[in-house]
């Protein structure tokens, strides 16, 4: 598995955000029972620069916690049986990694959110990493059915690393 990771605003989190990271990535990895390795890139930043870039893709002039960028296109959810049939497409030639996607995460969104709903960081974290790996995967939550299963797999990857809002 390859994270690369790329801190890019002066705001500090108080965690090992990396090995944070990576554990919650293993374990949507083995939760969606992903079989292969994958290569990922991680961007902290802060809430100008994910707002410039939530209002370039997303046309919404606003900060958000968490913007994901897959570069898989699943027939449904969490879908790898086609994949290798475009190998060259999603695959790293050199590696032989899955090419998985983007996370960009604002870091004072994290922190602010943390605060606001009376966790952890890292809890928050998690969440958003979590939640994040389940929309490379192809999960949505734009209707209640979608919603309902994309907060029942966060919760399990959560828990099964002890990762709770305590």
């Amino acid at each position: 598995m390859t994270l690369n990771f790329e801190y890019e605003t002066d705001i500090k989190l108080d965690l090992d955000y990396e090995a944070l990271i990576e554990k919650v990535v293993e374990e949507a990895l083995d939760a969606e029972g992903c079989p292969y390795e994958i290569e990922l890139n991680i961007i902290l930043t802060d809430n100008k620069e994910i707002q410039a870039i939530n209002k370039e893709y997303r046309e919404v002039d606003a900060p958000t916690d968490v913007l994901s960028f897959p570069l898989v296109d699943y027939s449904s959810p969490s879908d790898f049986s086609h994949l290798e049939e475009a190998a060259d497409d999603y695959f790293n030639p050199e590696t032989g990694e899955l090419l998985l996607g983007d996370i960009i995460l604002s870091v004072e969104k994290v922190m602010g959110q943390a605060v606001e709903y009376g966790h952890s960081e890292e809890r928050e974290l998690g969440f958003l990493v979590a939640h994040s790996m389940l929309h490379l995967f192809g999960y949505d939550h734009m209707e209640e059915d979608e919603r309902a299963v994309m907060e029942e797999k966060q919760k399990i990857i959560l828990d099964s690393l002890g990762i709770t809002r305590d």
